[in-house]
């Protein structure tokens, strides 16, 4: 079965085929670097990290840029009145979009262009758009320049409304558009804006609008066309409605499909800030392991709403923890014995049709959880042989998701300080406790297991001595 991915522009499931075989071409909205990254980002970054990898297991060559939008409206706003000049506000916080993205394991991107650094290649669109008569200068000298969306007949096309359904445009000052629902592709500098802010154009000094920088940056790094672009669903419109429409007026035949994630909510809300209810990346790294918060943002269907509410990132680790228990378990107990070479990594092809079908992460999770049970069972019955086939397996499957309790990226995050510590501990008593039961004390060895029962760590005894785990 081939990979079908719901392309937002037909509203279809369809196969994927890319524009070169086995090279695919990748655009994902990057954050506006206006204030401190929130948990819709990273499920947002963590989603298109899931198809990049999927894609490179199916042995696709991915080019994967995601931009970073450091000059806006929203970005000048929040540095007025302060000390801190526009462009250290972007920086500043585009290093904490990039820290949340490496905590949870995502990927870098292939290319990762500023639109401060694009400026000749938008100048170069809005001209061509200007030259076909699907933009116009503003009458009033103000320098701005807009796109003519009742000139363009195909506008509307990725939202599937009419334009005349549409709301009126609120993406710049209306001061010389000749339609509402017309929208800025270059802002001319005003008086009380910074003049590091502007750069000159053929229209006057000003400053790109939004749209305008993504269809640029994309075209600038894959090409006229290229294979997905990708975004969550509120950017769908107006951002994204008005990059098709921009782009294609222009010449450019654009992305082939469209990809929308969907949004997180809390407790049943819309997350948002006017509600009050953001949680912010660094307070939801700071309550979990970063390996938990991975699995926990990747777990649902990208295209469903993440549903955050009291206890989600402790069914989170509960969920991992029988992964972690299996695999150092069938680690542990094949160990050194001739069955160990049977642990092949082969993912189940449950697993490979549940990923292919639209990216189906839920069902992926729950062939990874099966083989956990069955491997399980292998091991207390002694059939090595299939407990090697489901260690390979999960290690294979958990790989490709990013989420291998077993990889050197987790090792790291997962053993801090307090592990450590308590690691040792644990080490001591299990020491004492065998020392009982070579004394044949066998009432201080069971206490010491109980003891370390009721505190939640199972004890397990094998030829090869005890070991303990957490209970998940």
């Amino acid at each position: 079965m081939a990979l079908r991915l719901y392309d937002s522009r037909s509203r279809t499931l369809s196969d994927f085929v890319p524009l070169v075989p086995d090279q695919v071409g990748i655009y994902v909205c990057g954050p506006t670097v206006q204030s401190s990254p929130h948990i819709g980002h990273l499920r947002s970054a963590l989603v298109y990290d899931q198809l990049r990898r999927w894609l490179a297991h199916s042995g696709h060559h991915v080019t994967f840029v995601r931009n970073v939008t450091d000059i806006d409206d929203k970005v000048l706003v929040n540095a007025a009145g302060s000390d801190e000049p526009w462009w250290a506000l972007a920086y500043r916080v585009e290093l904490e979009f990039t820290a949340a993205y490496n905590a949870i394991g995502v990927l870098p991107p292939t290319y990762e262009p500023r639109a401060t650094a694009s400026i000749p290649e938008m100048h170069a669109i809005i001209g061509r758009l200007i030259d076909k008569g699907f933009a116009y200068p503003a009458d009033d000298e103000s320098g701005d320049v807009y796109f003519d969306a009742r000139a363009w007949p195909q506008y509307g096309e990725l939202t599937h409304q009419s334009l005349d359904d549409m709301a009126p445009s609120t993406d710049s000052d209306p001061r010389g558009k000749r339609d509402v629902r017309d929208f800025a592709l270059w802002k001319g500098r005003k008086p009380e804006e910074p003049e590091s802010a502007s750069w000159q154009s053929p229209w006057g000094a000003g400053r790109p609008g939004w749209h305008i920088e993504c269809s640029a940056m994309s075209t600038k790094y894959l090409g006229a066309q290229f294979d997905i672009h990708g975004g969550g669903i509120d950017l769908r419109f107006p951002h994204h409605e008005n990059e098709l429409a921009q782009s294609t007026a222009a010449g450019d035949p654009f992305a082939n499909y469209w990809l929308h994630n969907g949004l997180v909510s809390v407790s049943g809300q819309k997350m948002s800030k006017s509600l009050g209810n953001s949680i912010f990346a660094a307070e939801l790294i700071a309550s979990a392991r970063p390996l938990v918060l991975r699995y926990y943002l990747g777990a649902a269907h990208y295209r469903s709403t993440l549903e955050f509410h009291d206890g989600a990132l402790a069914e989170a680790e509960a969920a991992l923890g029988r992964i972690e228990g299996f695999l150092e378990r069938a680690e542990r107990r094949l160990e050194d014995t001739r069955f160990a070479s049977d642990a092949v990594q082969v993912m189940p092809d449950e697993f490979v049709a549940a990923m292919d079908d639209d990216l189906g992460v839920p069902q992926a999770l729950g062939v990874v959880h099966d083989t956990v049970r069955a491997g399980n069972a292998a091991l207390d019955n002694e059939d090595l042989v299939e407990a090697a086939h489901a260690l390979g397996a999960v290690i294979a499957m958990t790989s490709v998701l990013g989420i291998n309790p077993l990889s050197s990226e987790w090792s790291t995050s997962s053993s801090g300080a307090t592990d450590v510590a308590l690691a040792a501990l644990v080490e001591r008593l299990l020491e004492d406790r065998q020392a009982a039961r070579e004394g044949r004390d066998f009432v201080t060895a069971d206490r010491v297991r109980d003891e370390l029962n009721a505190a939640g760590i199972t004890i397990e005894d094998g030829p090869s001595g005890s070991h303990w785990s957490l209970d998940g």
